[in-house]
């Protein structure tokens, strides 16, 4: 289990190592960023998406927080941090993709199907319940058709995905560039055991193997 520590051991090998081999490409990093593609994925620790995508620095920007969800567009006060980043991504990074990425056994997609932090006071679940419950009409809606389980779990891990787009698009500045054909969106779910990548068919608004 790697601690701070290890953390440091593992710089100096990035130092030592890839960062000596992509020097020219750290230098022209330092001068800006330009990244083509803004990822929204899970905090989850098994889920890294530069590592899944197998991507070099500089390639994608990464938001990642509890259940890879998106904030419907508001305006009240507040620190909307997902919805900033999101901001930054489309408005001054201009990127022409984004993708929201699911998983298999994600924690707060599990959370929000049981209502696990339901009543829970701040810092003890509190703050979690009041983030999940983005999901639940889709959890409403999951648990209608599937009850509780293994096939609802990974339903809902699908919806998160889904309702994120959909938030996605309550953005203004997201809906101009997606009608200006200068955006595009997707949704993606890693199922961890196997490896596998699935891609949603907004279409026909199923997840299959990429």
């Amino acid at each position: 289990m790697t601690d701070f520590a290890g953390l440091i051991d593992g710089y100096h090998r990035f130092k030592e190592g890839d960062w000596q081999k992509q020097r020219a490409r750290w230098t022209e990093l330092a001068e800006g960023q330009s990244p083509k593609v803004m990822v929204i994925a899970c905090s989850d620790s098994r889920v890294d998406p530069t590592q899944i995508f197998d991507t070099s620095p500089g390639e994608m920007f990464v938001v990642r927080n509890v259940a890879n969800l998106v904030p419907p567009f508001e305006t009240t006060p507040g620190h909307h941090g997902v919805s900033a980043a999101l901001e930054f991504a489309v408005t001054q990074l201009e990127v022409p993709e984004i993708v929201v990425m699911g998983h298999q056994a994600c924690g707060g997609c599990g959370a929000a199907l049981t209502k696990r932090f339901a009543d829970a006071p701040k810092g003890k679940g509190g703050f979690i319940a009041d983030w999940i419950n983005i999901l639940d009409e889709a959890r409403d809606r999951v648990v209608a058709e599937h009850g509780q389980g293994p096939e609802a779990a990974r339903a809902m891990e699908f919806e998160a995905v889904r309702v994120s787009i959909a938030n996605l698009r309550s953005f203004p500045c997201v809906q101009a560039r997606e009608k200006a054909g200068k955006l595009r969106l997707h949704g993606a779910y890693f199922a961890i055991a196997d490896g596998i990548l699935h891609v949603l068919d907004e279409e026909g608004g199923a997840f299959s193997p990429a």
